[in-house]
């Protein structure tokens, strides 16, 4: 990096602080903090929407993928396609709960004040995860352009704390608007980021792989010639891929069930929007931005595969991708672009993180410290509580982010830890019978069965990690095989005992189930199929134990549902004054909406969709078929 890159870092952080200390003047209240006084339109609502579900991690990750599988890689972030048509539901969800947290939404369904806590325990950790995995990517691009080591020091430890710090300057002191106005420029700079190697990528291919006469354009056609046809299918074929199609619907599915529970989604998913439509139409184009992006970060995969698939560093790490990319790329023009990718890359990061943090304040603020601390807080000290509890949860995803490297282990990570809740989302949203002692014990039974048990079983049956029974590992015919069945660390050689194998990390005793239980020849399935088949009990599991517990134990208080139900059903009134009188008619007519129930005098809530609801679900499932046939396009380019 030379002058011109440091220049153009300076001016964008500068800009970003900026907008922090003059959003800090506008907050007088928590609504402004949190929420930003719910008066964002279709613009800003579309630009956080697409910031704060667009990670620096996206585009590593995709080229990470691509780099290892071909284009079926996209689906290590394009499996958010088809759960964009359920934002168009849901946005309209979060705009009515008319909540500041979803803690506070947990709390009223299940009349639980300890709940609230609970999910307020479980957002903390799930952003400190996933803030983890985007400050890991800004590490593995820093690497290739910084060098291993700043000030004597490995570069992750040196960049991913400095970032923090600036994160925590505008975010920490301007809310949620400084958040929203930092997200139009960052949505702007990730458009930017999606685009910019592809020209002088595909120019770099025509140099090195093309005929005289060819132009940059001819570089898809070289692309075909140097890489094996099957790097351009979109849906992993080989044996190799840790994306066939069995795999994709998993994960779509996981995501589409745990994805909607996340606490960012009652800011960006609607919470904070003017309106029901602009809530909608906000979260629905926002996501359908990021997988446009997402095609440009394919393409430059593909380009780097290209040129960089001998690469032996990126062979053993492939998360450098583009950090390699754009040092080769862009360093030697010298004019600023290397900075200029990194401030984009920063810029996907800030505009996740800084919502993230505002919304773990929120559920410290609203869902433990009020309840519990101080009822009587007033809103200074509310505020001040909320930066102090957002900067400590940037720096416990800097923790973790230095500690656990790894970005596809962090991934998959955020993939389980909302499946805790799941159950208790979903049923509680339409069945009434749901109930909050029932909902405690699928918390406990998730916590047990995902987390606790893994680890706890070998630590107090050792003897398993050399058990005959439990080494196996794969050898699927025409597959390259070894993969452990029951280890996620995998079968070693034993060091205690010479010739002797032992198995390392957490016991999969979910694979007991299909191996014992229902008789799966495990050795013959590939690494994709063993890595899918740790997914159906964690989406089925939560769900049986939820509705048996809830038919055993007492109903909740048919008042309280009725409150919150009808709640739920009465749009919203962008005037706030008109809104409350709202409120108020419902409450005192709880059966004002029965005439719309779809399975009338049943305990299920599911409401007879409208003529918007209809058209505007299918022409989502039509944009997202129209997205997949722009990928097969550019996948046919130059073929």
């Amino acid at each position: 990096m030379n002058f011109a890159d440091y220049l153009v870092l300076f001016i964008y952080f500068s800009g970003m602080a900026a907008i922090g200390i003059w959003a800090m003047r506008q907050v007088k209240a928590q609504e402004d903090y949190f929420m930003g006084g719910r008066k964002f339109g279709k613009l800003f609502q579309t630009f956080a929407a697409f910031g704060a579900g667009t990670g620096s991690a996206d585009p590593v990750n995709t080229a990470r993928g691509t780099f290892a599988n071909g284009m079926s890689g996209m689906w290590g972030v394009m499996y958010w396609l088809f759960v964009t048509p359920i934002y168009w539901i849901s946005a309209v969800w979060y705009r009515r709960m008319r909540c500041l947290t979803l803690g506070d939404w947990f709390t009223e369904r299940y009349e639980s004040r300890p709940m609230g806590v609970a999910y307020a325990i479980f957002g903390c950790f799930y952003y400190i995860v996933y803030g983890a995995m985007l400050f890991t990517a800004i590490g593995k691009v820093g690497v290739p352009l910084l060098g291993e080591e700043l000030m004597g020091t490995k570069t992750e430890y040196v960049l991913v704390p400095l970032v923090a710090v600036i994160v925590m300057m505008y975010g920490v002191l301007g809310g949620i608007t400084a958040a929203y106005w930092t997200d139009l420029i960052q949505g702007i700079c990730i458009i930017l980021l999606s685009i910019l190697l592809i020209p002088f990528g595909l120019n770099e291919v025509v140099k090195r792989f093309g005929t005289p006469g060819d132009s940059w354009t001819d570089g898809f056609r070289v692309m075909h010639e140097q890489l094996p046809a099957s790097t351009f299918e979109i849906v992993g074929g080989s044996a190799a891929s840790e994306f066939p199609l069995y795999a994709i619907i998993t994960i779509v599915i996981m995501n589409m069930i745990g994805i909607v529970l996340t606490p960012h989604f009652i800011v960006t998913g609607g919470g904070s929007a003017k309106s029901e439509h602009d809530a909608r139409v906000g979260l629905v184009t926002g996501n359908f931005i990021k997988r446009f992006c997402t095609i440009g970060w394919v393409i430059t995969a593909l380009i780097v595969l290209t040129l960089y698939g001998d690469n032996q560093a990126l062979i053993g790490d492939a998360d450098m991708a583009w950090g390699v990319a754009t040092r080769e790329l862009l360093g030697p023009l010298g004019i600023g672009l290397v900075g200029l990718m990194l401030a984009c890359l920063l810029a996907a990061l800030m505009s996740s993180v800084d919502c993230y943090m505002l919304v773990c304040s929120a559920l410290v603020v609203r869902n433990i410290y009020v309840p519990y601390g101080n009822p009587n807080a007033s809103e200074q000290e509310c505020l001040r509580l909320g930066r102090v509890t957002g900067a400590i949860v940037v720096l416990g995803a800097v923790v973790v982010s230095v500690t656990m490297l790894d970005m596809f282990k962090q991934l998959e990570l955020t993939w389980i830890v909302p499946m805790t809740f799941a159950a208790l989302f979903w049923l509680g949203m339409y069945w009434r019978r749901a109930t909050t002692k029932a909902g405690w014990i699928t918390i406990v039974f998730c916590l047990l069965c995902f987390f606790v048990l893994p680890r706890a079983i070998p630590a107090v049956a050792p003897e398993l990690r050399t058990h005959e029974a439990y080494l196996t590992v794969n050898s699927p015919e025409g597959a390259a095989g070894g993969q452990s069945i029951y280890w996620t660390g995998g079968v070693k050689e034993n060091e205690e005992e010479e010739g002797d194998k032992i198995g390392q990390g957490s016991f999969r005793f979910d694979m007991v189930i299909y191996d014992k239980l229902l008789g799966l020849d495990l050795t013959q399935y590939r690494k994709a199929a063993l890595k899918t088949l740790e997914f159906p009990f964690k989406i089925i599991a939560p769900f049986l134990v939820m509705i048996i517990a809830s038919l055993l134990t007492q109903p909740n208080s048919k008042k309280a549902l009725d409150r919150l139900y009808v709640k739920m059903k009465t749009p919203v009134d962008p005037d706030p004054e008109g809104d409350a009188r709202e409120i108020d008619v419902s409450y005192a007519r709880p059966d004002r909406f029965n005439d719309r129930k779809l399975f009338p005098s049943s305990n299920w809530e599911f409401e007879r969709p409208t003529k918007m609801d209809f058209w505007g679900f299918v022409g989502c499932f039509v944009i997202c078929f129209a997205i997949i046939g722009v990928v097969l396009w550019v996948a046919r380019i130059g073929a």
